[in-house]
């Protein structure tokens, strides 16, 4: 689910930042945006945290949870087996009751795409239409550091396999060399190895490493540099790096959202990826959604959790509910 036609991207970028993106126009225009108030940005998102939800409500808000996560394997010793169990899990997140919403997609490294489509088979689809996604995550994976030919092929190459989402990491240490050029044209490079071979192209999500990113400021200027760029979603963190998502980093990003919404009424993305493990942490973010950009941005193709751990807390959660007891670990699966 593409944001936008990709011809259209240069155009809108010059018209807004009113010249060629370029180092110089990217410098004055995202240095131009006003600073963040820390204080007040941790604050907000402490207040956010502390929203109570009631039992009819949670009921809802776990089932919600569980249609926005992005169920996540991204280990050096993943094997087909390891995918095709992820599969399984994602399809039928509790074998012990088939009302239990399927996941919105499978996250895994690209040459593991073959096996999670395969496994998929016939529910392989958009989320918001009742399909899981497979979402590869590209272009050097978790440092970014490769040259550009080889970020395009490893996009390429998930995508010609068949993933619907390329799960990109910024170059970071050209964005805090102030490289912003740079940055903003291998984002839009990566866009265009999105294309598939009938003209639509796989969604776009850019991992910013919010962690290295040193400052609120810093993830605004990327945030806002991600998005110019053509990115359809703007994520957290690659969750290697600590800290990863955060909820006051996930609300910045989401006023970014709102503030892209409000000037050129587009919508894009946000996933906060990384140390999101319990159902409690998880409503909060939803509740950070619905109060900041809308409860329409509730939806697969406008927010993710990019999570590993975090399903099995709700479904755990989910049960305590339904039957009024907690039950053991041993009523989940591992992976």
């Amino acid at each position: 689910m593409s944001r936008t036609d990709l011809q259209t991207l240069p155009e809108r970028a010059v018209e807004l930042l009113g010249g060629e993106p370029d180092d110089t126009t990217l410098r004055r225009y995202l240095h131009g945006l006003a600073g963040v108030d820390a204080v007040g940005l941790e604050q907000r998102a402490a207040g956010l945290g502390t929203r109570s939800i009631k039992t009819t409500s949670k009921a809802w808000a776990l089932d919600k949870i569980i249609e926005l996560i992005d169920l996540t394997t991204l280990e050096g010793a993943d094997t087909p087996g390891k995918v095709r169990s992820l599969v399984a899990k994602a399809l039928n997140p509790d074998a012990s009751d088939p009302t239990c919403p399927r996941v919105a997609a499978v996250c895994v490294y690209g040459d593991m795409v073959p096996h999670a489509v395969a496994a998929l088979g016939s529910a392989h689809g958009d989320p918001d239409e009742g399909g899981v996604s497979v979402a590869a995550v590209a272009t050097a994976f978790p440092s970014g550091r490769a040259s550009l030919e080889i970020k395009l092929a490893d996009t390429a190459e998930a995508v010609a396999h068949g993933a619907d989402e390329i799960d990109m990491v910024i170059d970071r240490g050209a964005f805090l060399a102030g490289r912003y050029g740079l940055v903003f044209d291998q984002i839009a490079r990566v866009k265009q190895a999105c294309r598939r071979e009938d003209g639509t192209y796989a969604s776009l999500k850019v991992i910013l490493e919010t962690g290295e990113l040193n400052t609120y400021d810093n993830v605004k200027r990327a945030s806002w540099l991600s998005i110019l760029a053509g990115g359809d979603f703007i994520k957290t963190s690659t969750g290697k790096v600590s800290p990863a998502a955060t909820l006051p980093v996930t609300l910045l990003m989401l006023e970014v959202v709102r503030d892209w919404h409000r000037a050129t009424g587009e919508k894009v993305g946000v996933k906060p990826a990384g140390g999101i493990r319990t159902s409690k942490d998880a409503i909060k973010y939803l509740v950070t959604v619905a109060e900041t950009v809308g409860e329409e941005w509730l939806q697969p193709h406008l927010f993710r959790y990019g999570a590993s751990s975090l399903l099995n807390d709700v479904l755990l959660q989910r049960q305590k509910l339904k039957t009024g007891h907690y039950s053991g670990a041993d009523y989940v699966t591992i992976d």
